[in-house]
C-alpha cells in the first residue's frame, strides 16, 4: 500500500470529478481506506446507493484504529488543533508509512505535511 485515500476522493469519484477518477484508475490497486472514510463515504450517500458505495468501499483494504493511533490522533490534534476524523486519517497515513491522498489543503497543506498529497483541485477551488 502506498496511498490512503481520504473520504474526499472517493465522494469526488462518486459525483463523476474526473480528476479522482484519473487518479483511482491510476492507484486503485495501491491505495488502502480507514475506518473514518467508510463513515463518511457511507453517512453522506443516499440510502438508494449505500448498498453500491459499500461494494466501492469493499475493494479497498481497511486500516483499522487501535489504541496506538488513538494516542498518536490525541497528539495530533493538540499539535495541530485538528478535528478527530482528520487526526486519525493523519495518525493512519504516518503509522502505515503511506502518503494521505485528499483534496482538503485547508488543513493538510503538502509543504507542510510530507505525508500528504493533493492530487487535483476541483474547477474553481483555489488553493491555499
Amino acid at each position: 500500500m502506498r496511498f490512503l485515500l481520504d473520504s474526499t476522493v472517493l465522494i469526488d469519484h462518486l459525483n463523476g470529478a474526473d480528476e479522482a477518477e484519473g487518479f483511482l484508475r491510476t492507484h486503485a490497486h495501491d491505495s488502502c481506506i480507514s475506518v473514518i472514510t467508510v463513515n463518511e463515504v457511507l453517512a453522506g450517500s443516499e440510502v438508494s446507493a449505500v448498498e453500491s458505495h459499500e461494494l466501492l468501499l469493499d475493494q479497498f483494504v481497511c486500516l483499522q484504529v487501535d489504541k496506538l493511533i488513538a494516542k498518536a490522533s490525541a497528539a495530533l490534534r493538540r499539535q495541530h488543533r485538528w478535528k478527530l476524523a482528520d487526526s486519525i486519517q493523519a495518525a493512519l497515513a504516518l503509522a502505515n508509512g503511506v502518503k494521505l491522498v485528499t483534496r482538503n489543503h485547508r488543513h493538510f497543506r503538502p509543504a507542510v505535511h510530507s505525508f500528504v498529497i493533493v492530487p487535483y483541485q476541483l474547477s474553481g477551488e483555489r488553493r491555499r
